[in-house]
């Protein structure tokens, strides 16, 4: 592609070097540099592009985007462009350099503090429910038609965004659903292209820290941003911080909640459990009236549900389509019933941190089970406040506490179960400890009581155990299938 054509959106300044030669690679990676290719120096949290930009000219590249120049200037006839934000640039060139891929696609953004694979997934589903090919990109990793890669980021970098969208026009999908995080925001990655539709599930305070935000202020400010990088967005209406997230909008707004404002809402949840299915009911009023069974347990599934729902009818969607997702919609990982009768319930969740597994355990105290059995352990080399919190919630809302392997990584497990348990002795909590995470699922099972829900928590989706740095193939869901036919739950 010629150099001149890829930098039509861009505003630079040329250094030196001549814009009309062909370019042979897009790269941000200075380790991938080779002939003909255009270098794009990025600032990292660890490594800074810049500095390396001598190191890609030598390697033949045929231009260089940068915000700045290197302290030893530079040298060859590379051509030197300079732009005011290199990841903006990124976007752009991507776009660009790959066809504007998201035009030949419906776009949609879906970003908010909890609920995003979630409702991403359930957004996915009930498009291809109506007959419509969706692609998607998130935590889960990146669907194209056939084609499924891992994510390494919930948004990834703007340059996989556009090959993805590529790659999901070339295999037939019209829609393209994905995560949106406030880090794939604040960095420009879903720069380059507007989205069709977006929603908002919810804020609270997250990424909050030294590499990702200042404050919750900041965290607020790029969430919201979502909101002007799309065309019509659907709003939890019962977030507290809803006026603040939609003030700024210049997008349509369509809003969900359990209140009677809403466009979408509902003012009634009823908690079912039978067999094959443990999950929620209500019935959608507003703009839309019908009812709704969700094969996910929660009061936040509802959310979760509403947002896709609203989304899909603003859309032009059919009730029936949305319906019969709702109703037998799972989650890889997240609230993900793997068995379920009127005598016991056993699910996999990914929390892995004290805010997220007192949400799981309250939600299920809603189902009113005999016992509430909780699975647990904490991966290594993360921080101990975690596990003295994880523990003291376990010991102060489940019946019965396993506490097991995680991640271990470099650790320990025996240490990492220790540091649990320092939370866990300041309660009365009931507890076990069981080091092998597979013989802690077996040990659940066999020692189930009629009326218990059992969560194991901490993996979810996760299909590897890592321990002392070597990772081997564990899927708590299938660990646990295993179980339930051992002990004569299942066939």
């Amino acid at each position: 592609m010629r150099l001149e054509n890829l930098l039509e959106k861009i505003r630079y300044e040329r250094v030196q070097g001549s814009l009309d030669q062909e370019v042979t690679e897009l790269i941000f990676d200075s380790r991938k540099a080779c002939p003909g290719c255009l270098f794009v120096a990025l600032t990292g949290a660890r490594s800074d592009g810049h500095d390396y930009i001598g190191q890609v000219i030598k390697a033949g590249a045929a231009a260089v985007v940068a915000e700045h120049l290197p302290e030893d200037g530079v040298c060859g006839e590379a051509a030197i462009l300079l732009v005011e934000d290199s990841r903006r640039a990124l976007a752009e060139l991507s776009a660009a350099w790959f066809g504007y891929p998201a035009e030949k696609l419906i776009t949609i953004g879906i970003t908010g503090t909890k609920g995003k694979t979630t409702t991403a997934v359930m957004v996915k589903k009930i498009l291809e429910a109506s007959g419509q090919k969706a692609g998607l990109i998130g935590t889960l990793g990146a669907f194209m038609g056939e084609e499924h890669v891992p994510t390494v980021n919930t948004t990834p970098e703007s340059y996989d965004i556009q090959r993805y969208f590529a790659r999901m026009a070339e295999a037939g999908c019209r829609y393209a659903v994905m995560e949106v995080s406030s880090q794939g925001l604040k960095m420009h990655r879903v720069d380059g292209f507007t989205f069709d539709y977006g929603i908002f599930t919810n804020i609270s305070p997250d990424h909050i820290g030294p590499d990702e935000h200042a404050s919750f202020e900041e965290y607020l400010y790029y969430k919201s941003q979502l909101l002007k990088r799309c065309r019509v967005c659907a709003v939890n209406r019962d977030d507290e911080h809803f006026e603040e997230i939609v003030k700024d909008a210049s997008c349509e707004i369509v809003t969900f909640g359990m209140r009677p404002d809403a466009d979408y809402y509902t003012d009634r949840v009823d908690y079912l459990t039978r067999h094959g299915f443990m999950g929620i009911a209500f019935h959608l009023t507003g703009r839309a009236s019908f009812p709704v069974e969700v094969n996910i347990p929660g009061l936040f599934n509802v959310y979760n549900a509403m947002a896709a729902a609203a989304l899909c009818l603003t859309m032009g969607v059919g009730e029936e389509a949305i319906c019969r997702v709702l109703q037998t919609v799972t989650v890889d990982g997240r609230m993900e019933i793997v068995y379920a009768s009127e005598t016991l319930a056993v699910l996999v969740d990914y929390a892995h941190n004290a805010v997220s597994m007192e949400s799981l355990l309250s939600t299920l105290r809603a189902y009113r089970p005999k016992r509430l059995v909780c699975v647990f352990g904490c991966g290594g080399n993360r921080s101990k406040l975690r596990r003295y919190e994880m523990g003291e919630i376990g010991g102060r809302m489940a019946d019965l506490c396993i506490i097991t392997a995680d991640n271990s990584r470099w650790e320990k497990v025996e240490d990492i179960m220790a540091d649990i348990r320092v939370g866990m002795d300041k309660t009365d909590g009931k507890f076990v400890e069981i080091p092998d995470r597979r013989e802690a699922i077996f040990y659940s099972i066999e020692h189930a009581e009629e009326g218990d829900i059992i969560a194991v928590i901490g993996k979810g989706h996760e299909d590897y155990q890592e321990i002392c740095g070597v990772r081997t193939h564990f899927l708590d869901r299938e660990e646990l299938k295993k179980a339930l036919v051992q002990y004569g739950y299942i066939k």
